[in-house]
Formats: structure tokens, C-alpha cells, sequence
């Protein structure tokens, strides 16, 4: 399809909402799902550092309580 000019192709034949709105709630669908994408394996990476200390502290507290 041809548009003689940007409020043309903006308007899209008078569909134009319509058509921008689907594109903006579809671009900030996919924004949403990077985001908490990102978030949640930021989350995961902390926890598996948090449990991992752990492990690191009791492996060190069971080591002194056996050389006692």
C-alpha cells in the first residue's frame, strides 16, 4: 500500500488508532517479559549466591568443630 504522505500512512485509512494502538500494547508486551525476564534471573543469581555462602560457611563452621 502507498500513502502520499506521513499523516497518510499515520492515519492508515482512518484505522490508524486502531493499528498503533495493537503495535503499542504488543511492543510493550514484549518490553514487559524482557524486563521481568531480567529481573527474575537476577533473582535466581543472588539466591544461588546466597546459598552457596552458606554452604561455604557451614562446610567452614563443620571443619573447625571437628578439629576440636
Amino acid at each position: 500500500m502507498q500513502f502520499e504522505s506521513l499523516s497518510d500512512f499515520l492515519a492508515m485509512g482512518g484505522y490508524g488508532f486502531y493499528v498503533w494502538l495493537a503495535f503499542g500494547v504488543s511492543a510493550a508486551a514484549m518490553i514487559a517479559v524482557v524486563v521481568d525476564s531480567i529481573v527474575k534471573r537476577n533473582a535466581i543469581f543472588k539466591s544461588v549466591a546466597r546459598q552457596s555462602a552458606r554452604q561455604q560457611r557451614a562446610q567452614a563452621a563443620k571443619e573447625v568443630t571437628e578439629r576440636l
